[in-house]
């Protein structure tokens, strides 16, 4: 049923309904968007919607010029200033990946914050409009915000509890992950999405997070063995514009972009939902459930599901070391910010 159900929603959006624009100048807008080519939320809304529809639907006025990260050879912190440069008109990462720039992004969706992806919903549309009045001080703004499937361990030997993480060098993107970490003696290790497949490869790192089926749609089921399926975050993401060049645009076509954009937004997060057991049947070889990504029939991955304790860790430490060190970097206001807009959300309270 929830396969009919996304299959239904991304059809709806798909051929919802468009006036096609007035004659006028074509416009071509260029976008850097996803950490890799084969991930679903690239093959499946991004090229359709975006590449594919765009044109279609705009009489041909408007034409899109569409890239994942590795085709710009990018790997991710850079996409706001890529952005705000004006080298792309619109790009989509991680808020956590970017946070760098501007360390309040992190807030939606802190590690350990988002046990569902209800929650992590609320707390982003509670999150878009503070953080744009931050982003707008770059030049740039979010025009749609999405999940990634819920963020798992890929790891090269057995790893069934957070216990089994202590010593081991963890792939992060970055953020609040770090902190989570480092509170149960694991060592972060920063790599960019598209250099992970070869860090695990070589022993550079050990683990690596990402979400189930994104990790299924860069192949690390050929180069890890254990997945351990603990959610500690959705890798909630964005498609970041560049306010000057959005505003100049003729504002039928503006309209036009931004509708698109709601629809997308909308995909993906149908996606995400799905996407996240989709990952898991498909890493360890369960054919029933394996609809998106790729069945792993040779060396399936073995699944170790989380233990109550392990969930009670992650929300302890959240609490303890996690939100704290996320106000530590973003100022003791963000703190205020936080209890104020996603506390009653998430049930956290920050504590000075």
């Amino acid at each position: 049923m929830k396969r009919i159900a996304l299959t239904f929603a991304l059809s709806l959006i798909a051929c919802a309904a468009h006036a096609q624009l007035a004659p006028g100048p074509k416009v071509t807008i260029t976008m850097a968007t996803q950490p890799g080519p084969g991930l679903p939320q690239f093959s499946k809304v991004d090229i359709p919607m975006l590449r594919d529809d765009v044109p279609k639907k705009s009489g041909g006025r408007v034409d899109v010029k569409l890239a994942s990260w590795p085709e710009m050879n990018l790997n991710g912190p850079e996409l706001i200033r890529l952005v705000r440069s004006g080298q792309v008109d619109i790009g989509a990462a991680p808020l956590a990946t970017v946070s760098g720039d501007v360390p309040f992004l992190d807030a939606v969706d802190l590690a350990g914050l988002n046990p569902t992806i209800d929650v992590a919903r609320k707390v982003a549309a509670a999150i878009v409009p503070l953080a744009n009045k931050e982003l707008e001080k770059t030049g740039t703004r979010i025009i749609a915000v999405y999940p990634f499937p819920a963020q798992v361990f890929f790891c090269k030997t057995p790893v069934k509890s957070l216990a089994d993480l202590k010593g081991k060098k963890v792939r992060t993107h970055g953020g609040s992950l770090n902190d989570l970490m480092s509170a149960i003696d694991a060592q972060p290790v920063a790599i960019g999405f598209p250099e992970v497949y070869s860090a695990l490869d070589k022993g550079v790192a050990d683990c690596a997070i990402t979400g189930t089926s994104s990790g299924n749609g860069a192949k690390w089921y050929e180069v890890t063995n254990s997945l351990y399926t603990l959610p500690v975050g959705w890798a909630i993401a964005g498609y970041f514009v560049n306010i000057n060049w959005l505003d100049k645009l003729d504002p039928a076509v503006r309209e036009f972009l931004l509708n698109t954009m709601r629809q997308v937004e909308e995909a993906q997060w149908a996606l995400g939902r799905e996407a996240t057991n989709d990952g898991i049947a498909c890493n360890s070889g369960s054919a029933a459930g394996c609809k998106i990504g790729t069945l792993v029939s040779a060396k399936p991955m073995a699944v170790s599901q989380p233990s109550d304790a392990d969930r009670e860790t992650v929300r302890r430490l959240l609490s303890e070391k996690v939100l704290p060190a996320w106000v530590q970097r973003c100022g003791a206001r963000c703190g205020e910010v936080f209890n104020e807009h996603i506390a009653p959300i998430a049930g956290v309270k920050y504590q000075k």
